[in-house]
């Protein structure tokens, strides 16, 4: 394939990216299923001899694409996500009541029991066994659009909601987003122990200090340095004396990614996580100035860039799928992801969310129809790619062809099968709200 053949194609794939979402938005298909179906097709195509696909030979291309990819979008869904967290405020923390659910409760399970079958079913060893529960356990905010909130509300949103007239994002929306965007860094520690078990040396005396530095430490850190720039940036972005460096009058909204870059170092830096850290930057830098335009402006660029690299990624991956990524698929891998997405993540879902739960009636309730839903739309994609391209570039991995036809697989069934569930799925509860919005 010539080099400009492969500008051409790029060209006609991101027109199909920026059409998609508009084609696609009222049927049961969605654009990630159609870009990896176009990178299937690309990768019938001859490349030159010294292109390799094979995920052993590029793990830290993989990490670092799909590491920038999770972090942008964990930009656009901080930005996007319309209800706040007041930490003063316990009515605040109730409103978030789901997410909590699952993030403290869902995901531990899910990673229990995928754990679970890949030790049982597939006769790992349990050290990656976990490792493998613990890359495909995370919902994924890169694939997961058609479930996800829509861009911030940004007119007179704090005066609106106080005469209740504009309805924030729906709790489907709002709980699958937020999940998305915390979980992504709540699932390194059980990378990180999986690692540590794998190096050997790990003894039981060692979980006190796994769970003071990696669970704790870590996810405090991250979420601190996050807090603070975020607290910082838009201080000056929407308050600076000077009228410029008030850069929500100016209008340049590239400090979203300004604020991407450098709450992920810093937090980096100094140890922290720094997926929370920008999920939390986000949150913050949305706090400051609620209804401003500039929000929707800031959102825009984020999301115009994950557009971009969820197409790079998806059309490689599809690529990939073609030319050997799924040549270690058997029986095991297939079972594992389809009792993954049918049976571990539902049940998990569904349990830490329907036992002893809120009132429908109140802020983060949810009632059987919206807890099915929570449950059922744990969408894989892009992050459980990073987690294993990280844990693979750290420590020698035991059936590492296996796991990677095994975790791609998972991707790509829970791309066709949510997309093609979302839309009606989606379109059915918001239907049955309007009614009883109507006859309420």
């Amino acid at each position: 394939m010539t080099a400009a053949a492969v500008y051409f194609l790029l060209g006609l794939s991101l027109l199909l990216a920026t059409v998609l979402p508009q084609v696609t938005s009222r049927i049961a298909l969605s654009p990630p299923m159609v870009l990896v179906v176009l990178g299937m097709g690309f990768g019938l195509l001859p490349l030159a001899d010294d292109v390799s696909l094979e995920p052993q030979d590029n793990h830290a291309l993989i990490t670092h694409v799909t590491e920038f990819t999770v972090l942008v979008s964990l930009m656009g869904v901080g930005l996007a996500i319309d209800r706040m967290l007041d930490l003063r405020s316990w009515r605040s923390w109730r409103t978030w009541s789901p997410v909590w659910r699952l993030l403290l409760v869902a995901m531990p399970l899910t990673i229990l029991g995928t754990a679970f079958l890949g030790w049982w079913v597939a006769g790992l060893a349990p050290a990656v066994a976990l490792l493998l529960g613990a890359v495909l356990a995370p919902t994924d905010p890169v694939l997961a659009s058609d479930v996800q909130v829509g861009e911030p509300l940004t007119e007179d949103v704090a005066e609106a909601e106080e005469q209740e007239e504009i309805e924030e994002d729906d709790d489907i929306r709002f709980s699958l987003t937020a999940e998305a965007g915390l979980n992504d860094g709540l699932a390194f520690p059980f990378v990180h122990l999986a690692l540590l078990l794998l190096a050997g040396g790990f003894a039981l005396p060692d979980v006190g200090a796994w769970l003071g530095w990696y669970v704790v430490g870590k996810i405090a850190l991250g979420v601190l340095v996050g807090f603070v720039l975020g607290w910082l940036l838009g201080r000056q972005a929407f308050h600076a004396r000077t009228e410029e460096l008030r850069l929500a009058d100016v209008g340049e909204p590239l400090l979203a990614l300004a604020a991407l870059l450098a709450s992920y170092g810093a937090a980096e830096l100094v140890g922290g996580y720094g997926f929370l850290a920008v999920f939390a930057c986000a949150m913050r830098l949305r706090a400051s100035k609620r209804g401003h335009s500039y929000q929707r402006a800031m959102h825009g660029v984020v999301e115009r860039l994950e557009r971009l690299m969820t197409l790079l990624v998806l059309l490689v991956l599809g690529m990939a799928m073609t030319r050997g990524l799924l040549e270690h698929l058997d029986w095991r891998g297939v079972a594992v992801a389809l009792a993954l997405l049918l049976v571990v993540r539902p049940l998990a879902g569904y349990l830490s969310l329907a036992v002893l739960a809120r009132d429908d009636q109140e802020n983060g309730g949810l009632d059987r129809g919206e807890t099915a839903a929570v449950a059922f739309f744990g969408v894989r994609g892009v992050g459980s790619l990073f987690y294993l391209a990280y844990a693979a570039s750290h420590e020698h991995l035991p059936d590492e062809p296996w796991l990677w036809s095994t975790v791609a697989f998972t991707v790509i069934a829970s791309v066709m099968l949510h997309g093609v569930t979302a839309t009606p799925a989606m379109a059915r509860l918001d239907a049955r709200r309007e009614r009883e919005g109507t006859h309420g």
